[in-house]
């Protein structure tokens, strides 16, 4: 505990007024009585206390004689934006959709009846000519049985043949000769019949194409559900592709499209419609296109593509960058400079491209339409316009900015 002081301090403040802006304050200290005599340590005690109440006062003081801060110069200044000025431009309506490619021809070689294989012509991923034999199924049981039938036929055409002679004497009766030539007839039925079943083992090329990997080995078992080898016809190649129902005038069979096949090249090649779906699918509401690729080389059936299907002639429209639009619940504004004010103006918009968007209607050729500061902007309330900027700076300037993000 420190001892408490035995002598008072008087403290004198008095204010500077030629100090400004600051606030000084001159502070005189007396000690009533400083004994020489005194304890040295009650002497030390003594100055620090009066120290420390001479620093507080000076910062109460320094705090108290603060000037108020002034508002800043240009509070009320107008936002500054920038704009476009609104100009009709060619523009194509061009659909993007996701496409297929698929074979000419192509066909999944099935066996019609089941046995065992005994004869394998299948070189992988080589050209093959339509009827060229690809396989044979053991047909040994069926070859004894048309063997045995034509044995039969031989004898009952000999029968007939006697019967024949008979009847032409009155030998015999008709009711016999007809029986005789019924039997005839049956026996070349039965022929028929065997050799449509021999001719089932035999699995042929149905047209000229690429097989694929065989599936089976040679003596394996074999049903009609199992896949030998498949076949595809790779000299003209077709686009699978959807579009939703709303575009289907812009698919009309005889029409160019454009195809990219390779992504990363970005090279786009030529299709001609060859048929519309005339149905619309009743889940999706997309109509199914099929297009004929003009140059076929270096694609594979089942590859992705890109399509885009366009009106093929240009129209005249008002563009103006996407960002600029501000949509609520129920239309959509723009920002529009006019007389010096900002003034909200509901628009219907059309055609989207990457960052541009038609405007239909809500804003005529020579508007100037705010792009930048739209956030700052207030109904009716002045802007200032900094810069008129180009479509196509706007557009670079939301590339850079994505980006760069």
């Amino acid at each position: 505990m420190l001892p408490r002081l035995a002598h008072p301090v008087f403290l004198q403040i008095h204010r500077n007024p030629t100090k400004s802006p600051l606030i000084w304050y001159k502070i005189s200290i007396s000690l009533s009585e400083l004994s020489t005599k005194a304890n040295p340590f009650k002497t030390m005690l003594r100055f620090h206390s009066t120290a420390i109440l001479a620093v507080g006062v000076c910062i109460i003081g320094a705090s108290c004689g603060k000037k108020k801060q002034q508002p800043k110069a240009g509070a009320n200044q107008p936002p500054t934006v920038e704009v476009i000025v609104a100009r009709n431009s060619s523009i194509k309506n061009v659909i993007e959709a996701n496409g297929t490619v698929v074979a000419n021809e192509s066909v999944e070689l099935h066996p019609e009846i089941s046995g065992r294989i005994t004869y394998l012509n299948v070189a992988e991923g080589k050209p093959i000519a339509a009827g060229t034999v690809i396989a044979r199924i053991n047909d040994a049981d069926l070859q004894a049985q048309i063997n045995k039938s034509k044995v039969q036929l031989d004898l009952a055409e000999k029968t007939e043949e006697r019967l024949r002679k008979l009847l032409a004497v009155s030998g015999v009766n008709q009711a016999d000769y007809d029986a005789a030539l019924n039997t005839v007839n049956g026996y070349k039925a039965d022929i028929a019949y065997t050799q449509a079943l021999i001719d089932k083992t035999v699995i042929r090329a149905p047209f000229s194409g690429t097989l694929g990997l065989r599936q089976v080995s040679p003596g394996a078992y074999v049903t009609p559900s199992n896949v030998i080898v498949t076949l595809q016809q790779l000299n003209r190649l077709k686009i699978d592709f959807t579009i939703p129902e709303e575009y289907g005038k812009l698919a009309t069979v005889g029409h160019t499209v454009d195809v990219e096949v390779d992504a990363a090249s970005t090279v786009k090649r030529k299709a001609t419609i060859i048929a519309v779906e005339p149905q619309a699918n009743t889940i999706t509401r997309n109509l199914k296109i099929r297009a004929i690729l003009d140059n076929s080389s270096g694609s594979n059936p089942g590859a992705f593509v890109k399509v885009y299907v366009g009106e093929g002639v240009d129209k005249k429209a008002i563009m103006i960058p996407t960002n600029s639009i501000i949509p609520d619940d129920k239309n959509k504004s723009v920002v529009v400079v006019r007389k010096g004010n900002a003034v909200f103006t509901n628009v219907q918009t059309g055609l989207r491209q990457a960052t541009n968007v038609e405007v239909i209607k809500g804003i005529n050729e020579g508007d100037s339409v705010v792009v930048t500061g739209v956030l700052f902007a207030l109904p009716n309330k002045p802007v200032k316009i900094s810069r008129v900027k180009k479509l196509e700076e706007v557009g670079a300037d939301s590339t850079t900015t994505k980006k760069t993000k």
